[in-house]
């Protein structure tokens, strides 16, 4: 029987909790990377180890590494600066593995990656490079680079996506970059769509597929059936065009779930205090609303843009947490929800990765 692992950064350190297939018993532990405030957690196949994207007001950014899921961990920053002529590196918002490397999103928006599993890391100073650099400004949430994409079948090509500045792709190992963000609104800007400045939230690529992206953006949802040179509205019959998190199916690239929020002038909480999850089965052409389960009263979550995993099993679970520490999982692809956590730290992550035995 396979082993869930589902792996989740807070504000005060990452908890990891296991499960069997059936996805109905969960075991909590934590919380590790004590003192640290992790933005993400991902398992890396390459090695069999999960890594943390953390920050500590005393230590500053580094990336945890535990080689034998959760029972010990180690940590490092070394590489993890732009230099004494650069600006300082505040924070590691995200590590995601990729064709046996890792890469690591920081902020001020850039990206770094290791060679050897977590050691050290290097730079990728292409993308700072892009002409644009000068104009790149921060979301509500600082200037962060979020999101790590890489292509499966090429390991030269990678998106990354940085608020507020937007979607970019690299198709030579991130040596050059080119901005992916036509036909995405920037409600917030005067004047048509710029090049830059699209306050991508998260974005991610369907299964199956090598060009087919959904979008979550601070004005409304998209797909790119073009690896973003290209965007199309999906927002559809969604309740609000803003949100923070984008999950898709292990299998039908048509299936993604999003949970819409309120707008930031009006809180950024689940609409009506009712939490749902809206799924879509036809990529993006309508929306169904997912609550069973889900508390229907007085429920005021707001859910931050890493906080939402799928796992690979047959039906796929979804996972979400909440900043308020809530942590709700369905086994059936949406259709029910159950509280598996309640009272952790605020959280800002959720991923998940299915074991063999």
């Amino acid at each position: 029987m396979s082993r869930v692992l589902l792996m989740v950064g807070t504000k005060k350190g990452a908890y990891l909790l296991d499960s069997d297939e059936a996805r109905r018993d969960w075991q909590v532990r934590g919380p590790f990377c004590d003192g640290f405030e992790v933005r993400d957690v991902s398992y890396n196949p390459a090695d069999g180890a999960v890594y943390a994207a953390a920050t500590s007001p005393w230590f500053g950014p580094a990336v945890f590494r535990s080689p034998d899921l959760g029972e010990t961990w180690t940590h490092s920053s070394a590489g993890l600066t732009y230099g004494d002529d650069g600006p300082k590196l505040t924070r590691v918002w995200s590590v995601t593995p990729g064709h046996g490397r890792l890469y690591a999103g920081v902020e001020p928006a850039g990206l770094f990656r290791s060679d050897d599993q977590g050691a050290t890391w290097r730079h990728v100073e292409g993308l700072r490079g892009h002409p644009s650099t000068p104009d790149w400004m921060p979301g509500n949430g600082g200037l962060i680079l979020h999101t790590i994409v890489p292509q499966p079948a090429d390991p030269q090509r990678l998106w990354v996506g940085a608020s507020s500045v937007g979607v970019f792709e690299t198709t030579d190992g991130g040596e050059t970059w080119t901005a992916r963000n036509r036909g995405v609104r920037q409600d917030y800007n005067p004047g048509p769509p710029a090049e830059v400045g699209s306050c991508v939230h998260k974005f991610a690529l369907a299964a199956g597929t090598e060009q087919t992206l959904f979008q979550q953006n601070h004005c409304g949802v998209y797909r790119s059936d073009d690896g973003g040179a290209s965007w199309q509205e999906i927002t559809g019959n969604l309740p609000t065009d803003f949100g923070f998190v984008m999950g898709v199916h292990p299998r039908d690239p048509q299936t993604a779930w999003v949970i819409p929020l309120t707008t930031p002038e009006k809180g950024r909480y689940t609409p009506d205090a009712k939490a749902a999850v809206w799924r879509t089965r036809d990529g993006g052409g309508s929306w169904a609303r997912l609550a069973s389960g889900l508390p229907q009263e007085n429920a005021w979550l707001s859910v931050l843009r890493e906080a939402m995993g799928v796992d690979s099993l047959d039906r796929a679970g979804v996972y979400f947490g909440s900043q308020s520490g809530q942590l709700f999982a369905s086994a059936d692809e949406g259709d029910s929800w159950r509280e598996i956590a309640s009272y952790l730290p605020q959280i800002a992550s959720v991923d998940v990765t299915v074991l063999a035995d």
